[in-house]
């Protein structure tokens, strides 16, 4: 089982804005570094680093090196998605949690605030402190659900 990363995620906007914090972290800003975190800021969402390394054309083992190495010093986080590879996401604007339905594998990126309540009630009830930022909570989407509760007769 993979574990999370337990630095402190550090704080940035924009992409001059994380090579700013890269190199406060000691990091040297390598051609692929600089490459990677513009594929992560351009990117709709986490993204797996296969798909970087593809789009980049850049080799596969050097994009997880990188990828880990920015984990390590808090600017990603690596969140599991369905039965795919982890996928990477910047946290400079704050961490996300997320919803995956795993019948279309529609994502929906979330604030921790939104899912409050649900970690609320998991407290009480178990003493558990939940946390959906590196596993989903996983279930149907609304679309799937109605599709997948209708009859036969009603499709």
């Amino acid at each position: 089982m993979t574990t999370t990363s337990d630095v402190p995620h550090l704080t940035f906007g924009n992409l001059d804005e994380a090579i700013a914090e890269l190199r406060r972290q000691g990091l040297r800003l390598s051609t692929v570094r600089r490459l990677i975190l513009q594929a992560l800021f351009a990117a709709d969402g986490p993204v797996s680093a296969e798909y970087v390394a593809r789009d980049l054309t850049l080799d596969v083992a050097s994009v997880y090196r990188n990828l880990e190495t920015m984990e390590r010093h808090g600017l990603v986080r690596h969140v599991h998605l369905g039965h795919g590879p982890g996928l990477y996401a910047l946290v400079g604007g704050g961490e996300h949690e997320y919803l995956f339905c795993e019948r279309c594998g529609a994502v929906r990126v979330l604030s921790p605030s939104e899912l409050d309540p649900v970690r609320t009630g998991i407290k009480q009830r178990f003493g558990y402190t939940a946390s959906f930022t590196h596993f989903p909570i996983v279930g149907m989407c609304a679309d799937c659900d109605d599709v997948h509760s209708r009859s036969p007769a009603q499709m």
